[in-house]
């Protein structure tokens, strides 16, 4: 550090406790960076690199941005996973004796943001704290900074379940202990794309912890969340009074959506866009405000167990249905209400302006009406959301006795508060405004006495007040009549003794106005931040109600319909429909189906050609599953369902390339987690397992899937095959039951009727799809030669194969063509009887998916051999 200047040292020193971070160090009007931060941030914001003599031979890298700007700027930053420490001078430079003192007064970090132009408004945004504890489970705490939030899991299955968890929530910054495997950090950032930040894991060191921790007893739990206490108060280096008491959830009393379950149906976001659009969160939200949007999004991320609470939530959705003009009277209510949740947040924080302050008031003066409007209910639970509505009257006067309906944006401008709210303010007001008022008649008084009409008595910064006369009436001025103060291009500025008396006393006023307003408006402040906790709860009240109403506007709108649940375990939904491929639909009408699956009927098996809907029939009735246990009605004209505990998918074929897996090994992997995790409450669909592997390891793999779940697991699941073999299967397996998506042939061409039906597919019209994707004719022409010649080899080889495996094997997978040589065909009956000998020695039903699938390559390789 020796040769560089002082203020390049005090750099350095403030650099090195923020190392991880852009330092926007203040310097007059500009935030600069230097070295390393400003070749990166001259890439990331595209601004100009420049340097600076710091003292040393060689200038250092420089590139800086205004101070009044700085926001977009870090906004980029954090938007890409950086994190922006912000610098400023903390004495007047005036009084300073050598280098201004500087030190940084707020780390900006992803999972830390609080301005609003940073945050997306119908989306919560998590910090989350991880901690591996000592008996192998992983301690989780969610905290939102803009909305105070603060709720805590204790994980039990591995790193996969939380990394699931995780994946299912807006996580934007993981705090974690520098002792956590560094395996495990890579794989955090690398699968969920956050940024890491570091803590070590601590007891409670103030009251204010021990109070946030509430009833919380688990030391495992206390330990992550007071590790993320101590890192936010280490960041942001402010009161943080809006933050809420520690919620444990336990995660048993929800329906468990692992990332795969969440992507492949598109809950929130669509799998090729990563977008909301065409997400089921898109279909259902109807919301009118921010708060209930982020509510919306929770509820969906967490269907309930509970079926008194999700009841509770039908009636009052029904409530709302039944109330046309009342809905929508509450709709148009809500359309005046602002986001009070993270509006408590910026009060605690200290970044709340008058114009936030004068939208709280607004809000609550909405609030007695929306009271009296569910009063006029019948419902009485309608009527006791009415009932719990605080619109805090008190608080109300106070905002609208204090504050100035035209209040700037700024806090230290002035014109913050109305007149009448503080005397010694209204005095300075009136010094001021009476100064002013003799400066106008001054200048009337001016042009009389000297004849000069165009003369003009003006004002800046530098000179204060002062009168201007054009050089062209320069001549019409008696000698010493002013004093010479500045000479212009074209006028000369004069002042007077008097002028400058009077300037001082309106100068005066103006400066202690706005300074006493300041500081007015920060108890006004204050006195808010006592009504945090009201105005919290009053946030989830009408966050909640919003959600309720959204549900009953949708439901009206595609014409929902309310479902039941029942305890046997049976699925009945009478014509159900894909509730977002309905209303994207641009043409024709969705046709809907039925879905019957009662206590002897656990699989269903789909058979049917490609784009017939087999995968949309699937998604469906997970789809209306989920909307069921949220509380809303769902696409269909009747439905009795059970309460899932979870659901799990394997949709849509996709390779893994962050992990750097094949399709068939991401199709094993989601498999193979819903075989270890389902159970007999459960819901599992598979689509088309095995596709991603040669035809006969795929029938074989598909079947001894199908042969697990119905024996060991018992969940219902539907499972979709172009394996026309395996329908055969429920003659040996009594809860399976076959059914197929109909089509028909017309005229050459296939025609897709999208309707279930009993029983299995004849056909699989795959190049009937390819004439629909109007590939070349002579493409298609050659592809109906070549499969006429595979299915005479196939009867072909079907006919040669040794009887013993015909009568024995279900799947014929190592059949060959009819030898040409008697002795060949004596080797191939030897070696079908050492593979039906190794066969018949396996317990299949004790073998686990992949076993299975390793089990079976040996045996095809055994059949191989020459």
């Amino acid at each position: 550090m020796a040769g560089y200047t002082p203020m390049m040292q005090q750099y350095l020193r403030i650099k090195a406790d923020y190392k991880d971070a852009f330092l926007f160090f203040r310097l007059g009007d500009f935030y600069e960076m230097f070295f390393d931060d400003a070749l990166k941030a001259t890439k990331e914001l595209e601004i100009t690199l420049t340097s600076k003599n710091a003292g040393v031979e060689e200038k250092v890298p420089m590139c800086g941005v205004p101070y009044h700007s700085a926001d977009n700027y870090i906004r980029i930053l954090v938007s890409r996973g950086f994190k922006v420490a912000i610098c400023e001078q903390v004495e007047d430079p005036k009084t300073a004796k050598g280098v201004v003192k500087r030190e940084v007064v707020q780390l900006i970090t992803p999972g830390t943001v609080m301005e609003n132009g940073m945050l997306d408004e119908k989306e919560n945004n998590y910090l989350a704290a991880v901690n591996e504890n000592a008996d192998h489970t992983y301690s989780l705490v969610y905290h939102d900074l803009s909305t105070g939030e603060n709720r805590a899991a204790l994980l039990e299955g591995g790193f996969d379940t939380l990394l699931s968890e995780l994946y299912n929530q807006p996580v934007r910054e993981i705090v974690v202990s520098e002792q956590l495997d560094q395996p495990l950090q890579d794989e955090l950032k690398m699968r969920l794309g956050v940024t890491l930040s570091y803590q070590e894991p601590g007891v409670s060191n103030s009251l204010s912890q021990e109070k946030l921790a509430g009833g919380v007893t688990d030391t495992r739990l206390l330990d992550c969340f007071f590790m993320l206490l101590h890192y936010v108060e280490r960041t942001q280096k402010r009161g943080l009074d809006h933050l809420k008491p520690l919620q444990v959830m336990e995660l048993k009393s929800y329906m468990t959506l692992d990332m795969y379950s969440k992507r492949n149906l598109e809950l929130t976001e669509t799998i090729l866009k990563k977008g909301k659009h065409g997400s089921l969160l898109w279909v259902l939200d109807d919301t009118v405000t921010a708060m209930g949007a982020r509510m919306l999004k929770k509820w969906l991320e967490r269907p309930l167990l509970q079926k008194e609470a999700i009841t509770r939530r039908q009636d009052l959705v029904q409530a709302f249905l039944d109330h046309f003009f009342e809905r929508d009277t509450i709709r148009q209510l809500l359309q005046s209400v602002y986001d009070v949740e993270r509006l408590s947040g910026r009060v605690a924080y200290g970044n709340v302006n008058a114009r936030d302050l004068l939208q709280l008031k607004r809000t609550l003066a909405k609030l007695p009406e929306l009271k009296q409007v569910l009063s006029d209910f019948a419902e009485a639970e309608v009527q006791r959301m009415g009932q719990e509505l605080d619109p805090l009257p008190a608080l109300h006067d106070y905002l609208e006795k204090s504050l100035h309906e035209d209040a700037p944006i700024g806090v230290r401008e002035g014109g913050l508060l109305k007149d009448g709210f503080h005397a010694q303010l209204d005095t300075y007001r009136d010094a001021s405004r009476n100064g002013k008022q003799w400066i106008a008649a001054l200048e009337q008084q001016e042009r009389i006495e000297t004849g000069i009409k165009s003369l003009k008595v003006g004002y800046n910064k530098v000179f204060g007040y002062y009168i201007e006369v054009t050089r062209a009436n320069l001549h019409l001025l008696p000698e010493g009549k002013y004093e010479r103060k500045q000479t212009l291009s074209n006028a000369e500025r004069f002042i007077t003794p008097e002028l400058k008396e009077k300037e001082a006393l309106i100068l005066e006023a103006q400066e202690k106005s706005v300074e006493l307003e300041y500081e007015l408006f920060l108890e006004i402040r204050d006195h808010v931040k006592t009504y945090i906790p009201a105005l919290q709860q009053l946030a989830d009240q009408i966050s909640q109600l919003d959600v309720l109403q959204s549900f009953a506007e949708v439901s009206e709108k595609q014409r929902y319909a309310r479902p039941t649940f029942n305890s046997s375990r049976s699925v009945s939904i009478t014509e159900g429909r894909h509730p977002v491929i309905e209303k994207v639909m641009k043409s024709g009408e969705f046709v809907p189906n039925d879905v019957q699956m009662d206590q002897g009927s656990d699989i269903l098996l789909i058979t049917g050609p490609n784009m017939s809907g087999k995968s949309t029939y699937m998604r469906q009735v997970a789809l209306t599953s989920i909307m069921a246990q949220i509380g809303c009605f769902v696409p269909s004209e009747a439905a009795d369902l059970p309460l899932f505990d979870q659901i799990f998918t394997r949709i849509g074929a996709a390779d893994d390339l962050v992990s750097g897996q094949s399709t068939f090994m991401v199709e094993m992997l989601e498999s193979r987690h819903a075989l270890e995790h389902a159970t007999d409450r459960s819901l599992i669909l598979l689509d088309e397992i095995g596709r991603g592997t040669s035809t006969y390891d795929g029938m074989a793999l598909a079947q001894s899937i199908i042969e697990y779940v119905h024996d060991n697991i018992h969940a219902k699941t539907l499972f979709s095959t172009h394996y026309h073999e395996l329908t055969t299967l429920d003659e040996n397996l009594e809860k399976l039951r076959n059914v197929h998506v109909r089509a028909e042939e017309h005229e050459g061409n296939v025609v897709f009727l999208h309707q279930i039906r009993e029983g299995a597919a004849d056909e699989s019209y795959g190049i009937h799809v390819a004439k629909l994707a109007k590939l070349p004719d002579s493409l298609i022409e050659r592809a109906s030669a070549i499969l006429q010649e595979l299915e005479g080899q196939g009867q072909k080889l079907e006919a040669s194969a040794p009887k013993a495996v015909q009568e024995d094997m279900q799947l014929s997978f190592f059949a060959e063509p009819e030898p040409k040589k008697e002795e060949t065909v004596k080797r191939s009956d030897k070696r079908a009887e050492q593979v039906l000998t190794e066969l018949s020695s396996i317990n299949l039903m004790e073998q686990t998916p992949m076993e299975a699938m390793n089990l079976l390559y040996k045996l095809q390789q055994m059949a191989a051999k020459k």
